[in-house]
């Protein structure tokens, strides 16, 4: 058996520790100017904690904003938490990094994606969007996005 580089996971493990690098960054410093995020998460993944009231609206896959208004933002080698308003609640929540599927910054154009091989299509009917405290429901942005599809063989 020859031995060959994983350049996807390698691939996964660097853009997961940006994403680790810029939460960071926000936890101790805040937004800077008009940054703001789009992190979508399969909510099925080991380790994600959110409420059960959200987790039957988004039995598979869910979108969070972090923008105007949100607290206690912890991040570790494994993920992060944070409490965000849904309607004027407070709830927290945990994401692993591994449950990340999306990260998007429209402000400056920025995104990844995070391509698996269990993704079936109808699971982007599920996905929804999360209500900021100053905003009512926020569209998602377009944004380029890098796919790790165009650097596999």
């Amino acid at each position: 058996m020859s031995r060959s580089i994983d350049y996807g996971n390698l691939m996964h493990r660097a853009m997961r520790s940006l994403i680790q690098e810029v939460l960071e960054d926000i936890a101790a410093h805040g937004l800077p100017g008009a940054h703001h995020f789009f992190i979508t998460f399969d909510t099925r993944q080991d380790g994600v904690e959110i409420a059960d009231w959200l987790r039957q609206r988004y039995p598979s896959e869910m979108t969070i904003v972090i923008q105007h208004w949100y607290e206690n933002l912890e991040v570790t080698d494994e993920g992060f938490s944070i409490t965000l308003n849904f309607g004027n609640q407070p709830e927290p929540l945990i994401v692993p990094f591994d449950a990340v599927r999306t990260f998007v910054d429209p402000s400056v154009e920025f995104g990844l994606r995070f391509e698996t091989n269990d993704e079936d299509d109808d699971d982007d009917d599920e996905a929804g969007m999360v209500e900021d405290a100053d905003e009512a429901e926020i569209p998602q942005k377009d944004a380029d996005v890098v796919s790790l599809d165009s650097f596999r063989k």
